[in-house]
């Protein structure tokens, strides 16, 4: 198993967009999180989190993204489960998420996203100011983010099992955890 140290090298190798790090981090917070609530590989789930979209920048196009970057996870020797959760995290790709650890990544994938785009619109830009009422509200309103998919932010709490309540509850905590490194 690659290591965190190993697999933030090489999301620093092909990212340099500071925002897209942010989100790297923001995820890896969210896949911690929830390997600890389903009792899983937190090494593992978080380095999922960490690497999904490590070729964004270099690859942004679908299918590109994220299928280029899992051949590079592939002769990195990164295990199969993890470069099928990060595949698996883009519909158009077909690659069914047949793991809970798929289904949590792209569960967390677009609300996190969505998280910090209500965060960056308050006054304070401070992640603790946001609840999961100012959050489902901002999801009624299609233009606010509009390039955020609610279908999938639905999907990905059904896919996990959870009402969409708490999984917004679960990504605020998870994320407040790092809201340092987020600037929020």
């Amino acid at each position: 198993m690659i290591n965190r140290s190993e697999a933030f090298n090489l999301l620093n190798e092909y990212t340099k967009n500071p925002n897209l790090i942010k989100h790297a981090l923001a995820i890896e917070a969210a896949m911690n999180f929830y390997a600890d609530l389903f009792n899983e590989d937190k090494d593992e789930w978080g380095i999922v989190g960490l690497l999904h979209d490590f070729d964004y920048e270099k690859y942004p196009q679908a299918p590109d993204h994220p299928v280029k970057g899992s051949e590079i996870l592939k002769e990195k020797g990164y295990p199969e489960s993890t470069i099928n959760a990060i595949i698996g995290h883009a519909d158009y790709t077909g690659v069914p998420r047949d793991t809970k650890m798929a289904k949590t990544l792209f569960a967390v994938d677009e609300l996190c996203g969505f998280i910090i785009a209500v965060t960056l619109v308050r006054p304070n830009k401070k992640l603790d100011e946001v609840g999961v009422r100012s959050v489902k509200k901002k999801l009624k309103n299609i233009a606010f983010a509009k390039q955020v998919s609610r279908d999938d932010i639905t999907k990905g709490a059904e896919e996990i099992g959870l009402p969409l309540d708490e999984h917004i509850q679960n990504c605020l905590n998870a994320l407040n955890k790092v809201a340092d490194d987020l600037g929020l």
